[in-house]
């Protein structure tokens, strides 16, 4: 009876001993081949994959799953476990419908989907690195963390990278009247924007025991992601959870008013078979996954709703009054934004638009000033009437968001770029398609020369690759103290409104001139005419 207690103690004791051990192993494993690094979280321990540059950790619950009495609902704690919880996969992405990125030709019906992902350079020996958490594009619609793969950002800067997932769609963003009773803490309308915070609070409680800081989180984002960003700059809910902001082609349109969002909030409802009134919530519960995504594509619902407790006021007003934040940003965007988004729209769709056809979308989009757009824009310049639109777009989209910046800038300490490399490869989701439309730089052509993304590492040319590292260097340097400037590499200054910026195109980035980047989108001509 005493050996068989004997043993049963020394089988605990090592058992304990090899959890710490593991538990101390936050690089690749190198110390003890063969073993997976396990790291302890508020909520239990995670056994993370352990490859010769990056340890991943994937599919964390930052939240509880938003699903029955939860759905529309502020996110709220995850859930302890037991043991050791395997993160070697990632988690469900949240409800939304199909797309031409690959993974994504089905719709995706997951409700439990408040899932993260933590990438550790294997080899780094020092802790408190720099954070990055990314918020992923997609409109607000679609997209996940899992699209992102950092790995050449992580192990060219010692930095600890965050993707997160977050509700999209009605499920992220729809306000009736009703939702508002049952949200009193003023949650309703805002639901993936408070999933964001709560990931960003799950880094400050964390993000420590993988390496990294909580005191130098830096929050970046891609179109809806980093529209996201810039509401996550003017809430109140954000406040000290981030160090800085880095904002990727997105960020100047206003945030939806509480009255539009009543409005397509109760369209919405009545589409589902959900009167107002009392009942109407319990209703909307009671609906599935695949009814709620049906009835999203009739009503539009997505987007931060301004005038509420968790964004008073809209980001735009107070970019526009110089009054959004104080933390150092990164802004820019793409020379030829909008190509992708009107290909979409037209060419991809089979149905190029007609000579006709833009004739009409200039006179209805810009009365005011059609003719001077026409002359400024003839259809010989361009390969074709789709092409000709699409710098239309990009041109007025430039323009508009360097005014923006320009007021950003009257009080906070912004870097200013332009991603401007013309040459392919696209995009992942473009360069399958194998398609001669002339894109350019276009929207979400940036991401790959940071990391790569939707699973593909793009043939980038030589001076490509070169231009890549200058742009990993430059963000990577941000990231560890605010300032993107890094030895051997061209010089980027700070902003001033009407000052200079970098334009990034291969093989080197250049300093150019607030004029030159006017000139080359006509903005004296946008700053005149404004759409209808």
């Amino acid at each position: 009876m005493r050996k068989t207690v004997l043993v049963a103690a020394v089988s605990a004791v090592a058992a304990v001993a090899t959890t710490l051990t593991a538990v101390a192993t936050l690089g690749g494993g190198t110390d003890y081949p063969g073993q997976n690094p396990v790291v302890r979280t508020d909520k239990g321990l995670v056994r993370g994959e352990a490859k010769s540059m990056v340890t991943s950790y994937k599919g964390i619950p930052y939240a509880a799953p938003p699903v029955g009495n939860l759905r529309w609902k502020a996110p709220q704690p995850a859930a302890g476990w037991q043991g050791v919880r395997d993160a070697t996969q990632f988690g469900g992405s949240c409800v939304q419908g199909t797309g031409w990125d690959p993974g994504y030709d089905k719709p995706t019906l997951t409700e439990d989907c408040l899932y993260l992902n933590v990438y550790v350079p294997s080899n780094a020996q020092k802790k408190n690195l720099p954070v990055l958490v990314w918020n992923h594009g997609g409109g607000n619609t679609g997209g996940a963390g899992r699209d992102t793969n950092p790995d050449k950002f992580v192990t060219r800067e010692d930095v600890v990278y965050v993707t997160i997932n977050y509700r999209l769609g009605a499920m992220g963003y729809l306000l009736t009247p009703a939702l508002e009773q049952d949200n009193s803490d003023g949650a309703a309308g805002n639901f993936g924007i408070l999933d964001q915070q709560a990931a960003l609070r799950w880094v400050q409680k964390n993000i420590r025991s993988f390496g990294g800081n909580p005191d130098n989180v830096t929050l970046a984002g891609q179109s809806a992601g980093a529209s996201n960003s810039v509401v996550q700059l003017a809430s109140p809910g954000a406040r000290g959870l981030f160090d800085r902001a880095i904002l990727q082609s997105g960020g100047g349109n206003p945030a939806r008013t509480l009255t539009a969002a009543r409005t397509s909030g109760e369209r919405f409802a009545a589409e589902l078979g959900c009167a107002p009134g009392s009942g109407q919530v319990s209703c909307l519960r009671s609906k599935s996954p695949a009814d709620v995504l049906a009835t999203q594509q009739k009503v539009s619902t997505s987007g931060a709703v301004a005038g509420t407790a968790v964004l008073p006021i809209d980001p735009v007003d107070l970019m526009k009054a110089g009054k959004l934040t104080n933390l150092p940003v990164i802004s820019g965007g793409t020379s030829d934004e909008s190509q992708q988004s009107v290909f979409g729209a037209y060419d991809y769709k089979g149905n190029p638009i007609t000579p006709q056809q833009l004739d009409g979308l200039i006179s209805t989009t810009y009365p005011d000033g059609a003719d001077r757009v026409k002359a400024a824009y003839p259809i010989s310049n361009y390969k074709s009437p789709t092409v000709t639109w699409g710098a239309i777009q990009s041109d007025q989209r430039a323009c508009r968001d360097q005014t923006l910046r320009d007021r950003l800038a009257a009080n906070t300490k912004v870097y200013v770029y332009e991603f401007a490399e013309k040459n392919p490869p696209a995009f992942t989701s473009i360069w399958r398609l194998n398609t001669d439309y002339p894109f350019g730089a276009t929207h979400v052509n940036d991401l790959g020369y940071l990391w790569d993304y939707l699973g593909t590492a793009l043939p980038f040319s030589t001076q490509q690759v070169d231009l890549s590292n200058q742009m990993i260097s430059y963000w990577g340097s941000f990231a560890k103290n605010g300032d993107p400037n890094t030895s051997l590499a061209p010089a980027w200054p700070r902003y001033k409104s009407q000052g200079s910026l970098l334009q990034l195109k291969a093989p080197s980035a250049e300093r150019v001139t607030h004029a030159q980047i006017d000139a080359e989108h006509n903005c004296a001509l946008w700053d005149a005419v404004s759409p209808a």
